[in-house]
């Protein structure tokens, strides 16, 4: 007996974690339909998917909601273990974390109030261009607008989307820069439209730190096997 016990204890740790474990998963939940908020409750395609992920591989998470542009940061500094939250692969954050596998490719888009008769020249000239903090619609309008002058108006930055989205609505920004998939979701349940969709190809992919390498091939073999079995197809079918 205990030969077989010390038999499965060193499979666990060759395995590189241990069954049952918790890991820290820190989030934006501003993003819908990737995370968000209902009734107390995170939901979303990357909730659905870290939890699948983690029933598969055997362990629990624990989901903490941060500003986004705090992940990279308190997944750094070892106070979380894993980032799921609409999070673009990135050179300049590969220098500092690791990603996994690509689970989703997306677009910027461009949002204007539903009763605005701008199309994508309103990124152009006077107009006031929102974004939220950190994302790559900050870069992108950051590195394209800003820098060239071409947006010669206030660029906003915002803590999260939802503040971004209040702004518009209420007339103190023109338009919000943000993934095609997020706007479509705000545009069902809020007087916005989508007037341009900005051709990124943005993989999305999990974050963990660079020094846990086990964790990373964990969620990869994970994702590789909801992919099999169909259950990623099944999360895509719900969420999109």
């Amino acid at each position: 007996m205990k030969k077989t016990l010390l038999v499965m204890l060193a499979l666990v740790i060759l395995g590189g974690f241990a069954f049952g474990a918790k890991y820290v998963v820190g989030t934006s939940a501003d993003f819908p339909p990737f995370e968000s908020v209902e009734n107390g409750v995170f939901v979303g395609f990357d909730i659905d998917l870290i939890n699948a992920i983690a029933e598969e591989m055997g362990f629990e998470v624990e989901i903490r909601d941060m500003s986004f542009d705090s992940l990279i940061a308190a997944l750094v500094s070892g106070n979380l273990d894993i980032v799921i939250s609409g999070m673009t692969i990135t050179d300049e954050r590969e220098e500092v974390v690791s990603f996994s596998k690509p689970y989703w490719t997306a677009d910027q888009s461009v949002v204007v109030r539903e009763d605005s008769e701008m199309s994508v020249t309103v990124l152009f000239g006077k107009h006031n261009i929102g974004v939220q903090t950190g994302t790559t619609g900050d870069i992108w309008v950051e590195e394209n607008l800003v820098e060239t002058k071409i947006l010669t108006g206030d660029f906003k930055r915002y803590d999260t989307y939802v503040l971004a989205m209040t702004d518009l609505v209420n007339r103190n920004v023109d338009a919000i820069v943000l993934d095609a998939p997020v706007a479509e979701s705000f545009a069902e349940v809020r007087p916005v439209k989508i007037v341009a969709i900005i051709k990124t190809y943005e993989d999305y992919g999990i974050a963990v730190n660079k020094a846990n390498k086990e964790l990373l091939e964990l969620i990869n073999e994970g994702i590789s096997r909801l992919e099999e079995s169909g259950k990623l197809n099944e999360l895509n079918l719900k969420h999109f």
